[in-house]
């Protein structure tokens, strides 16, 4: 299969570990705070290099602290800047994680999460086949630029993660990013508030009937359900995680590993229960990015 192509953010994730959320007037004190890297489309693009699948990410890094942060550590990591915006500063993103290992987001947008056409001028759409979109590029006002860019690029199969805040991105968005009939990848919250059912079973028909294509829900420790592009559907079951230190990232990596072992060839059932393995150790750590040596010990065959 050809690359795929990652379109979205890399942001700073700011951890800050709290006993529980805070309530108005309360002082706590957090038991620590890192900084690292993040956004949903930078998370997925770990996996897909962590899994040495080709693909081209597409990520705009901006000014300011937190752009100079991104651009230093791509450096480090030698992954290249492919648009580096000069009058825009980067945003950042502040996890509160509770002692449950929940997390809440507290997001500063910048320059990570516009999007312009110009800036796919130097790549051939043909040379791409999977094309990954998350919903918080596509609320943001240049979100209009970035669903003309598929409208116009009709090569490209769409893999569409709405996010927790698809609701609440315009209709008239949403409907656009529905008629390119994309896989759509969700959790169980986001399906229920996005088709207007009470269970996912039938949150999956009603998506799949405007689609046509792949839905997969994420049920959390419940496992993943999916219904295929031919109505077809699975479930496959989570797989028990340790000790949760938080829940960062998590569905970032499911659909990385998705689209890692798809632009390898295999099967959607198989590449998904990867996925459920690889969201189980990610959920074990600190953070979103999963470390080489904690990708779990079956999947080092498709490395």
């Amino acid at each position: 299969m050809k690359p795929a192509l990652i379109i979205g953010s890399t942001c700073v994730d700011i951890i800050i570990n709290i006993d529980h959320l805070p309530k108005t007037e309360e002082n706590l004190r957090p038991k620590s705070q890192t900084m690292a890297l993040g956004g949903c489309a930078y998370n997925v693009s770990h996996m897909m290099r962590l899994f040495h699948a080709p693909h081209t990410f597409v990520t705009p890094v901006g000014t300011g602290l937190y752009g100079n942060y991104v651009a230093e550590q791509f450096d480090k990591l030698q992954i290249p800047v492919h648009v580096r915006v000069t009058d825009m500063d980067n945003g950042c993103c502040y996890c509160l994680v509770e002692a449950s290992g929940e997390r809440t987001f507290l997001s500063v947008h910048g320059a990570e999460y516009t999007f312009q056409k110009s800036w796919m001028d130097s790549l051939p759409p043909d040379s791409h086949q999977l094309a990954y979109v998350c919903g918080l590029e596509i609320e943001e006002p240049t979100g209009l630029s970035l669903i003309e860019y598929l409208e116009e690029h009709t090569c490209l199969e769409i893999c569409y993660a709405p996010g927790p805040r698809g609701v609440k991105i315009d209709p008239a968005k949403t409907e656009r990013m529905l008629r390119l009939g994309p896989i759509l990848h969700i959790n169980k919250k986001e399906a229920l508030a996005l088709s207007g059912c009470s269970s996912y079973q039938k949150a999956a028909e009603i998506l799949h009937a405007r689609t046509h294509n792949t839905v997969i829900i994420t049920l959390g420790e419940h496992g993943c359900y999916c219904k295929e592009k031919t109505g077809g559907t699975f479930f496959v079951p989570s797989v028990p995680s340790g000790h949760v230190a938080d829940t960062i990232g998590a569905g970032d990596a499911h659909i990385g590993t998705i689209l890692a072992l798809m632009t390898k060839g295999c099967p959607l059932y198989e590449a998904v229960s990867c996925a459920n393995l690889v969201s189980a150790a990610v959920v074990e750590i600190p953070g979103a990015i999963l470390p080489a040596g904690k990708l779990p010990a079956a999947l080092r065959k498709y490395l």
